[in-house]
């Protein structure tokens, strides 16, 4: 048998969330170790390297608030790309020394509960075996990558690349390549392949609803400005916003404004480029239906004025939207509806014709049609929000594992921790505001309210906290409420509702109330004894 190793926190993820974590816990005087399944840090970033990757938060708040670390780093575009991201991490751990606890290439495969003595025992795939009082999960919610069950993918004589598991070499110049997928990752990729291949064929089941994101470098002497006069303020204004972005949602009734007015905002946000035209723009575009279809009226003029055939104006911003504008999270692209016009480039509908079949030599669609490919790329998404966490064998009081308890649908408490898994916690995860805001925004606030609590534990010799039934349905259901009030059952594939994994429930997985509304009844609980949660006194 393995020998036990003993710490008191023990912490899955290498990103954003498990270095936060790291950083805090050691700041208690309090031992903690990563276990990263991946060979470095960076979480996502290390795993998703594919052509086109970037962030879709600009530079200013995509990285730690910790003056410490962003006085001395300098990005050179304003939505950093995956190997800067990873370039940052690996600044992050000369400045901190990281990787000293880390545990690398090790893949958590279980974790069990003993309530006798208050500790996790916490198991890799190559058998060690981890002991700790607490778990922090910080898993993300793109961490288990999907890979769909297409007929006869195994006798594809070609390369099969999915996105997230990108060759580290690859030259795709002069090849056929096909493309599954117009997500984010899809769009990113799409772009960047398009003027290299000698012929892309892109799969399309719906419209991506892309926004401009108006990239552009950055000198070091205009971020040494922002970090002069703006760096402080950006952080402190992101839980003031519902985002976790510098702008925020206009609360003005859609009733009390005219067509006039309107118009000269979407002008003004499309101009700014980036999440302004999303979540800049009225708070009703999420529950007023006839409002939302103007602002989509608006998106596809703009569009179709850079699309020049008009059957491909009606397959990429049709006439009538194919869901609502915003309720899932818009893409930003660069290049991307210019990449259609290309001479190289076919689009497929396959919500009209799906796909049939890979056959050796490429794919065949439901009307017969076989289109040739040297290459397939599957930017088919992932296991959102919840697949990270449900790929661990997680056991709890009741020694059921937190995959069978959410094969009927997600519960916390908080967004933050579930019954009968005491010392649980996650970030970024299940019913916390998580894609519906700038990730490190609901990262920092998340890990924050966990090291006060794991702090005020210690102080006050408590073993234990785990959150109450009664506590859990009525977050839970508070979700549901505030999810049922938007637009967001229109979108029929949405991985907001886990509609993109087959067989899964059908619920809204995060948070859609807002930063602000959320860290209200974050701290509430807090203030008050960490209301909700049963706690157990060391010893009782």
């Amino acid at each position: 048998m393995s020998k036990s190793e003993f710490y008191d926190v023990l912490i899955v993820g290498a990103g954003f969330a498990g270095v936060h974590q790291l950083v805090n816990i050691r700041k208690l005087g309090l031992t903690a170790k990563i276990l990263e399944a991946g060979s470095d840090l960076a979480g996502t970033w290390f795993w998703n390297k594919y052509p086109g990757a970037r962030v879709d938060s600009p530079m200013p708040i995509y990285q730690f608030s910790d003056p410490d670390l962003w006085k001395d780093w300098t990005f050179s575009e304003y939505y950093p790309d995956w190997k800067e991201i990873q370039a940052y991490f690996q600044y992050v751990d000369k400045k901190l020394g990281i990787k000293q606890d880390v545990s690398f290439n090790s893949r958590v495969v279980s974790a069990h509960w003993d309530d006798s003595v208050d500790r996790w025992t916490v198991t890799s795939e190559d058998g060690r075996i981890f002991r700790a009082q607490f778990l922090s999960l910080c898993t993300g919610i793109a961490s288990k990558y999907h890979m769909p069950e297409i007929k006869g993918i195994d006798k594809f004589k070609g390369e099969v690349h999915h996105t997230s598991r990108w060759p580290e070499k690859y030259d795709f110049a002069g090849k056929k390549v096909g493309v599954i997928g117009t997500g984010a990752t899809g769009v990113q990729v799409i772009q960047e392949l398009a003027p290299v291949v000698a012929h892309l064929t892109v799969f399309q089941r719906t419209p991506n609803l892309a926004l401009p994101m108006k990239q552009r470098k950055m000198s070091a002497e205009e971020q040494q400005k922002l970090k002069d006069e703006w760096y402080t303020i950006l952080f402190g204004r992101r839980y003031q916003t519902f985002s976790g972005f510098p702008h925020d949602l206009v609360p003005k009734p859609i009733a009390e404004t005219t067509v006039e007015e309107r118009a000269l905002m979407f002008e003004d946000l499309w101009e700014k480029g980036g999440f302004h035209f999303w979540l800049g723009t009225y708070a009703e575009l999420f529950t007023n239906q006839k409002f939302n279809k103007e602002a989509y009226a608006f998106w596809r003029k703009k569009v179709r004025e850079r699309i020049l055939d008009p059957e491909l104006q009606e397959k990429l911003a049709p006439m009538e939207s194919p869901h609502p504008f915003g309720v899932k999270r818009p893409s930003l692209e660069q290049k991307y509806f210019e990449v259609y016009s290309r001479q190289n480039v076919t689009l497929v509908d396959i919500s009209k014709n799906s796909i049939e079949e890979i056959t050796p030599n490429g794919l065949k669609t439901s009307d017969g049609v076989e289109y040739e490919m040297d290459v397939l790329v599957l930017a088919t998404g992932f296991d959102m929000v919840t697949g990270g966490i449900t790929s661990i064998d997680i056991q709890g009081q009741d020694g059921i594992s937190i995959k069978d308890k959410w094969s009927d649908g997600v519960r916390s408490y908080l967004g933050v921790a579930s019954a009968t898994y005491p010392n649980m916690f996650w970030i970024y995860g299940p019913q916390s505001p998580s894609s519906f805001t700038n990730g490190p925004s609901s990262i920092e606030l998340t890990s924050e309210w966990i090291i006060n609590c794991v702090k005020h534990m210690k102080e006050n010799g408590i073993s234990s906290i785990v959150p109450t039934e009664e506590a859990q349905y009525a977050y839970s259901e508070l979700v549901n409420q505030l999810g049922s009030v938007g637009l967001w059952n229109g979108a029929k594939t949405s991985w907001y509702l886990g509609k993109n994994i087959q067989g899964k429930k059908t619920q809204m997985l995060q948070f859609p109330g807002g930063i602000p509304t959320y860290a209200k009844l974050c701290n509430e609980s807090a203030a008050k004894g960490y209301e909700g949660f049963d706690l157990k006194r060391t010893g009782a």
